[in-house]
């Protein structure tokens, strides 16, 4: 039981096995509850805190660490969702916590307002993705919890404290890693809804590497993805444009989406595991399907890309200057080492912010990510790759596979002291701490 007050009616039948989006995540929570809204969030979590229970929340599941795992009581908020209130004039929107990016991005659509940046998946929850650090691509643009202006958070004894800007409190719960309580709501900045135009070319990888600064700065979101054992990249580049709207046909999404990117690759990457020693020639081979393409759409549907490829991911962010020279050296290291790796390499930027355990606190950013098929081992290749990016202070993604731990990562966050202190005020009984929270932020 969650507590004395709470109707037993309403959790989970016992037992239940909850798992993360890749598969490779999974508890067995003492209670499961999936939340009807505010009021009935409060009043678990008031029971569950004056019980002494730890409190870990989850929304769709899209963290590749152990952020949402608990042994105890795993609370759903995926029902507080939707548009709370909008401000046509400051572009300001509250939402609740719940809320899937996709289901946001189309209501916002509809207001004619817009996320100035997001990154190439859309099924996380905003809550989810503040917390971790979830970003997008361009170097003059931060990452989602950079355009929060406030939020509300739910300590303990269920009441609802709203954290506005200039404050170490907001801050701190800007990217919290659930660490600080329940994400409630959060308030946005958005902008005007605008169209992107979108160029898939390939490039050769040293082209890319030597023009990287250019590249970065003469498109307003800029990546590139580079298959391990090869040395041609496939460069997206997407910029604001009133031209005409040009969007891909149902047909060739289907195509080349369904059938071709997620279809025939998942095929690929269950065949390379199975013979791993094919992977330096199909990561040739697949050079082969890297052909130029445009679009023009609305931004939300540029943004994101259709993947059902179920993997495992670590990233990485570092300072911008030393991307080149890292990625150099981690396709080094996978060849020479032989790694069967066989899922691209994706080099993403990003502006500087000020959130306090942000990855891209206080720099100009650049991510490097390495995939592994879920039904493939990836520990001992993602844990050598690793020391490559802590050589480089490097600072792992919250919601990715890492190995690192509070005492090690201390050093790397100029205001970890700060957070800390925000920690033991919003949270001094440590109630929304679970195993990854304290190996990563400590106890």
């Amino acid at each position: 039981m969650v507590g004395e007050n709470y109707d037993a009616r309403k959790l989970a039948s016992s037992g239940r096995t909850w798992k993360n989006w890749s598969g490779h995540q999974s508890c067995r929570p003492r209670d499961f509850i999936r939340v009807s809204g505010v009021r009935e969030l409060s009043e678990v979590v008031a029971a569950a805190g004056s019980a002494g229970r730890q409190i870990t929340t989850v929304g769709s599941g899209h963290s590749f660490t152990p952020t949402a795992l608990s042994n105890d009581l795993l609370l759903d908020i995926s029902r507080i969702a939707g548009v709370i209130s909008v401000d046509r004039d400051s572009g300001l929107v509250e939402v609740g916590a719940g809320t899937i990016l996709a289901d946001l991005n189309r209501e916002l659509d509809h207001l004619g307002l817009a996320m100035p940046n997001l990154g190439d998946i859309d099924r996380q929850t905003i809550a989810g993705a503040v917390s971790t650090g979830t970003h997008g691509t361009g170097i003059s643009l931060p990452n989602i919890s950079a355009q929060i202006e406030s939020l509300k958070l739910m300590g303990a004894d269920g009441e609802i404290r709203e954290l506005k800007a200039g404050t170490d409190e907001l801050l701190a719960a800007r990217v919290g890693v659930g660490s600080l309580g329940v994400l409630v709501a959060v308030t946005l900045r958005t902008v005007p809804a605008f169209n992107l135009h979108r160029v898939d070319a390939p490039m050769d990888l040293d082209e890319v590497l030597s023009g990287f600064d250019r590249l970065t700065g003469e498109n307003e979101h800029f990546e590139f993805f580079v298959f391990p054992y090869t040395r041609t990249a496939l460069t997206l580049s997407r910029n604001r444009t009133d031209r005409p709207l040009a969007p891909r046909s149902d047909a060739d999404r289907f195509l080349g989406d369904v059938v071709i990117e997620n279809g025939l690759g998942d095929f690929a990457l269950r065949l390379t595991g199975r013979f791993p020693s094919s992977i330096p020639t199909m990561a040739r081979y697949s050079t082969h399907f890297m052909s130029q393409s445009e679009q023009i759409d609305v931004s939300h549907r540029v943004f994101a890309n259709y993947r059902t490829i179920r993997f495992n991911e670590m990233e990485y962010a570092l300072p911008v200057e030393s991307g080149p020279e890292v990625l150099d050296r981690v396709l080094a290291l996978i060849e020479g080492e032989s790694f069967p790796l066989a899922m691209p390499i994706e080099c993403r930027v990003s502006a500087g912010d000020d959130a306090l355990i942000s990855q891209a606190h206080g720099r100009p950013t650049v991510y490097i990510a390495v995939h592994q098929h879920q039904t493939m081992e990836y520990e001992p290749y993602f844990r050598e790759i690793e020391k490559i990016f802590r050589e480089h202070d490097g600072r792992p993604h919250w919601g990715k596979l890492h190995f690192r731990s509070a005492e090690d990562l201390a050093p790397s966050f100029p205001r970890w002291a700060d957070f800390q202190k925000v920690r033991d005020e919003l949270d001094p009984d440590r109630t929304f701490s679970n195993d990854y929270v304290k190996r990563v932020l400590g106890d």
